[in-house]
C-alpha cells in the first residue's frame, strides 16, 4: 500500500513530487502530503483529499520552494485519514522528515519508550516513531542516527528521510517493501513504482531487503546492513510513459481491458520457438518436474482466481494434484510441503507482504517456488527459484484486468510445457491447446468489439442491490473473478458459486428480478449449467448468461446472452472473463464510481 517519492537535484522538487504521487496515486489515497527542505527549514503541505487538492493548494508546487523533497500518498492502517495521520510525519525538533510505506510492528513498544523520554506524539500512525527515534540517535551524522534508528524496526518499510542540517542529501532505506531509485544527470530520485520515474528517467537501481542508499544531486552511495558500501549495476526501464498514460480512454482500467490481446500476445510469443515453449534459465527442468508429486498455488485476489484456473488445467494436462491457498490462510495452517511440492506463487506486483511470506513458508520446508510476477526486480522475484514474468507492461488501475489475463496465459504455457515433458496429455489434444493458445489474442480483439452491446447491458440493469453468478468447473472459476470486478469498483453485493450448490442453500437468495449472470462455456456441463439457469429462473430470476457461439438454446432461457469464440475449454476463462469486466466497468460508471480508485482499496497490497 502507500506510496513514496522523493527528490534530490538542482530544480525545484515540488513539481516532481506532485507528478510522482499523482502516478502513485493508485498505491492509496487516503491523504497525502509533500515535505520540502530550504535554507534548513521544512515546508510541509498535506491534504485528506485527492493529489489533485494539494496540487491545487501548492499551484502546482510553486508555493513550496526547494531543491530536496519527499512526498507520501497514504492507504491508511493505524489511524484514520487526517492531516494528523498523513505524511511526512518530522520529529519535535523538527530536523527529520520521514515517508514510509509499510508497516512498523513494534511501534508500540517504541512508543511508549519514546514517550517516556518526554516525546509528544502527534498522529496515530506507527510511522511517527521513526522521526522521533532519528532524533534520538542524532549525534551529528545523518547517516549514522538513520543506521542507529532502522535497527529498532521490526516490520516492513521502505523510508525517504530528510534532514534539515543536510540540505542536499535524500536517505532511503528497504526492508519488504517496494522501493527503487532513478538516476539522471541533474537529479536522483526515489519512488515505490517506475511509473512515477519513467518520464524523468529510465535508468534506475534497485535496492534490496536491508540496504541504505544516499542520495544528493551528484550521485547515489549504497550501504549493506553493516554499513559497507557497495555497487550495483544500472537497470533500464523497458517501456515508454505512454505506457502509463491514459491514451485517450477515459479510465486506465478501460485502456487496460482493451491493452490485453496486446499483453498476452506477448506473454505467450516471447516464450515459443517455433511450436517449442522455451522458459530461458528455469531451474524446473524435466528431471525435477518428474519428481513432483503435488502442486500448490498461491495468491491473493484476482491471481488466486488465475490460480484456480490453474487447479484445472494442471490437473487436466499434468494429472498432478493441485491445491489453490490463499497467501492469508496458507502460512497460518502448517501446511504439507516438501521437496516432492512445486509451490507456484502468483502475485502481479511482486510485493504482495501474504504471498512473500507464503513463499517463505514454502521454500523453508523443501519446496521449489516458481513465481509469475509482473514486476521485474521485485520482492518475490527475487525470492523464488524461477520466476516467469508476465510482461504484462504497467497496469494503474486498482481492479486489474491484463494483470489477471496475462497471468492464466502462463499457467497455460507451463501445463503444456510440462505435459509435453512428463507425456501426461494426449499428444493431439496438446496441439490442439497449443492452436487454440496461439490464437487468443486475435479472438481477445474480437470481443473486444462488443462493447457496446456489453454498455447497454449494464444500462438496462440499472444499481441492483445484489446478484450472483453461477458456473462449473472453470466457469465457476471465472465467475469468482468476474464477481469480484464488479463488486469492486461498482460497490454492488455479488456473490459467486458452483452452479451444482445452489440447491444446498444459495436458491433461497434467488427472488422476483433477482440479476444472475450464468457463465456456460464448459461443453461437457452445458447441459448441467442449463438446467440450473432454469432452476433460477422457475424462481424469478433475471438470467444473464454467457456461453461459447453456436449454444444458441441457452436464449430461450435466458433474457440475455453473451456469446464468446469457441476455444478449448481449458482456455475459456481467457475469453469469457472479458465480458465481465466490460460489463463492471460500465455497470461502476452509471453509478458515477470513481472506477481507476475505488474505495477502501489500493494497487499493491503491501501490508497484511
Amino acid at each position: 500500500m502507500c506510496g513514496i517519492v522523493g527528490f534530490t537535484g538542482t530544480t525545484p522538487a515540488a513539481g516532481f513530487l506532485l507528478d510522482g504521487l499523482e502516478k502513485l496515486e493508485y498505491r492509496g489515497y487516503d491523504s497525502a502530503g509533500i515535505a520540502v527542505a530550504e535554507n534548513g527549514r521544512f515546508q510541509i503541505e498535506k491534504t485528506v483529499e485527492r493529489i489533485k487538492n494539494l496540487q491545487n493548494k501548492t499551484n502546482d508546487g510553486g508555493t513550496v520552494p526547494g531543491n530536496i523533497g519527499i512526498g507520501h500518498t497514504r492507504w491508511a492502517t493505524h489511524g484514520v485519514p487526517s492531516i494528523a495521520n498523513a505524511h511526512p510525519h518530522v520529529s519535535g525538533n523538527e530536523k527529520f522528515a520521514v515517508v514510509h510505506n509499510g508497516i512498523i510492528e513494534n511501534y508500540m513498544a517504541l512508543r511508549e519508550e519514546l514517550i517516556a523520554d518526554g516525546v509528544c506524539f502527534a498522529s496515530e500512525t506507527d510511522t511517527e516513531v521513526i522521526p522521533h527515534l532519528l532524533a534520538k540517535y542524532d549525534n551529528g551524522d545523518f547517516f549514522e542516527a538513520v543506521a542507529k534508528t532502522v535497527e529498532r524496526l521490526e516490520g516492513s518499510y521502505a523510508l525517504g528521510i530528510l534532514c534539515s542540517d543536510a540540505p542536499d542529501t535524500l536517505i532511503a532505506v528497504r526492508k519488504f517493501s517496494p522501493l527503487i531509485i532513478g538516476l539522471s544527470e541533474n537529479a536522483n530520485f526515489i519512488a515505490s513504482d517506475v511509473t512515477a520515474l519513467v518520464s524523468h528517467t529510465k535508468d534506475i537501481l534497485y535496492i534490496e531487503d536491508g540496504e541504505i542508499a544516499v542520495l544528493t544531486p551528484s550521485g547515489v552511495s549504497l550501504y549493506d546492513k553493516n554499513k559497507n558500501e557497495i555497487s550495483r549495476a544500472t537497470s533500464v526501464i523497458n517501456w515508454d510513459v505512454e505506457a502509463a498514460e491514459k491514451g485517450g480512454f477515459n479510465h486506465f482500467m478501460m485502456k487496460e481491458i482493451n491493452e490485453q490481446p496486446n499483453a498476452v500476445r506477448q506473454t505467450i510469443e516471447s516464450r515459443l520457438h517455433g511450436r517449442d515453449i522455451v522458459f530461458e534459465d528455469m531451474k524446473l527442468d524435466e528431471e525435477k518436474l518428474k519428481t513432483i508429486r503435488r502442486i500448490d498455488i498461491i495468491a491473493c485476489g484476482s491471481a488466486y482466481h488465475a490460480g484456480m484456473v490453474g487447479k484445472y488445467v494442471f490437473e487436466e494436462l499434468l494429472r498432478i494434484p493441485t491445491n489453490v491457498d490463499l497467501a492469508s490462510e496458507y502460512r497460518y495452517r502448517n501446511p504439507i510441503t516438501d521437496e516432492h511440492t512445486l509451490t507456484i506463487i502468483i502475485s502481479q506486483s511482486g510485493e504482495t507482504a501474504d504471498t512473500l511470506a507464503a513463499l517463505k513458508e514454502a521454500k523453508a520446508r523443501g519446496s521449489h517456488v516458481l513465481s509469475i510476477v509482473n514486476v521485474v526486480g521485485s520482492s518475490i522475484a527475487k525470492a523464488s527459484d524461477d520466476v516467469l514474468y508476465t510482461w504484462a507492461g504497467p497496469e494503474i488501475a486498482v481492479a486489474t484486468t491484463k494483470g489477471y489475463s496475462t497471468q492464466l496465459s502462463v499457467l497455460y504455457l507451463l501445463a503444456i510445457w510440462g505435459a509435453r515433458l512428463l507425456h501426461s496429455a494426449d499428444e493431439q489434444r496438446l496441439e490442439d491447446i497449443f492452436d487454440d493458445l496461439c490464437r487468443l489474442p486475435e479472438l481477445m480483439e474480437q470481443l473486444l468489439q462488443n462493447e457496446e452491446q456489453i454498455r447497454l447491458l449494464a444500462k438496462r440493469c440499472g444499481d441492483p442491490s445484489s446478484l450472483f453468478f453461477i458456473g462449473r468447473n472453470i466457469d465457476y472459476a471465472v465467475s469468482l473473478e468476474a464477481s469480484l470486478k464488479l463488486k469492486e469498483i461498482s460497490y454492488i453485493h455479488s456473490e459467486a458459486y458452483a452452479a451444482g450448490e445452489l440447491k444446498h442453500g444459495t436458491i433461497s437468495l434467488i427472488e422476483q428480478g433477482r440479476i444472475v449472470l450464468a457463465l456456460a462455456c464448459n461443453e461437457d456441463l452445458f447441459e448441467k449449467l442449463l438446467s440450473n439457469v432454469k432452476e433460477v429462473k422457475a424462481r424469478g430470476a433475471y438470467v444473464i448468461a454467457c456461453a461459447t457461439e453456436g449454444h444458441t438454446e441457452i436464449a430461450k432461457e435466458a433474457e440475455e446472452v453473451l456469446y464468446i469464440p469457441k476455444v478449448d475449454p481449458l482456455l475459456s476463462a481467457s475469453l469469457e472473463v472479458i465480458p465481465f469486466q466490460i460489463y463492471a466497468y460500465y455497470v461502476a460508471l452509471y453509478k458515477g464510481c470513481d472506477i481507476d480508485k475505488p474505495r477502501n482499496l489500493a494497487k499493491s497490497v503491501t501490508v497484511e
